[in-house]
């Protein structure tokens, strides 16, 4: 009774926060099950491979949206449009599945470290393939996130890594994803791209798997049961965030992963990171922080930004 009193004056208090209080503790909690995720992908692939790991957990998060489409219906497409889509899916295959192998291959916060130049990418696609403006600020916060990047992978001292590269190749994805979704989104409503992109990758990620495959034992479905719902929190997690107050604000909290991830990996595998880890991961963080402050600004003059984030998924990449 007393725990249940607790709770309720606890979810009260949240309810009452300011909007800024409630989207850093949301994107805090997000931060908390998407580091648990990349231990449990870790985990998980000592039985089974990475890309089979992906496809269940997109297979899973198909089950997850069920009951939504059961009463809602499944929306209608657009046959031009189609094509994007498919684009879309594929693209997001290969962050996913480019992602849940970087995490096996390399220490888990230097894959997180590096996971955070996604930004940097989406601003470079931006201008390079949608002919979008962008100034010499948001150029040079790219820059030094590119900087920081290389103090992570140093690759003249040989820290240049097959790890490294794939995780950088998951990022320069899912950029590409997050502008295919920006054009998507010019005249499709945010849940048919959400309930296509699901959809949609779970076929990518089964063909992937089909090279690799072993048929899981029971135990380990009920383990990628396990971390597809982490995963699903995780996106909720994120999504109530977003919506709670301003992207450049809630942005931010999301570095707090890297931590998280680094303690968890530590107990889990007695990984330690080094110094040059965390500096360079301080540098991507600060660029990326700034291109997210000058996006904020931009919408709120009214202005299309130059890399707009995709609309909150149901399912994202991880």
């Amino acid at each position: 009774m007393a725990l249940a009193t607790s709770i309720s004056r606890l979810k009260l208090a949240i309810a009452n926060a300011p909007p800024t209080t409630r989207g850093a503790l949301w994107m805090i909690l997000a931060a908390v099950f998407n580091a648990s995720l990349g231990v449990l992908i870790r985990f998980m692939s000592d039985a089974l491979h990475p890309f089979e790991i992906a496809f269940f957990r997109s297979l899973f998060g198909v089950v997850v949206l069920l009951p939504w489409l059961w009463r809602s219906g499944v929306p209608s497409v657009r046959l031009h449009r189609i094509r994007l889509f498919l684009i879309r899916a594929a693209v997001g295959g290969v962050a996913m599945l480019t992602w849940f192998y970087g995490l096996t291959v390399m220490k888990l916060a230097d894959a997180v470290a590096l996971g955070f130049t996604a930004p940097l990418f989406a601003t470079a696609g931006a201008a390079l393939f949608l002919g979008e403006d962008v100034r010499a600020r948001r150029w040079t916060a790219t820059i030094i996130g590119v900087c920081g990047a290389m103090i992570i992978l140093r690759p003249g001292a040989g820290t240049l890594t097959f790890g490294a590269i794939v995780v950088l190749s998951s990022a320069a994805a899912l950029a590409a994803t997050g502008l295919l979704v920006k054009e998507l989104s010019r005249t499709e409503p945010a849940k048919l791209i959400v309930l296509y992109m699901v959809v949609f990758m779970t076929p990518v990620t089964l063909i992937a798997s089909l090279f690799v495959w072993r048929w899981p034992t029971g135990t380990e479905l009920l383990w990628l049961a396990f971390l597809a719902t982490v995963a699903t929190i995780g996106n909720f997690a994120n999504t109530r965030a977003i919506a709670e107050t301003d992207m450049s604000v809630v942005t931010s909290f999301d570095f707090v992963r890297l931590p998280i991830t680094a303690l968890l990996a530590y107990f889990a595998f007695g990984e330690v990171s080094d110094k040059w880890t965390w500096i360079g991961a301080a540098i991507i963080a600060v660029s990326s922080l700034y291109i997210a402050h000058r996006e904020s600004r931009l919408e709120r003059l009214g202005r299309e930004p130059a890399n707009r984030p995709p609309e909150p998924p149901i399912a994202r990449n991880t």
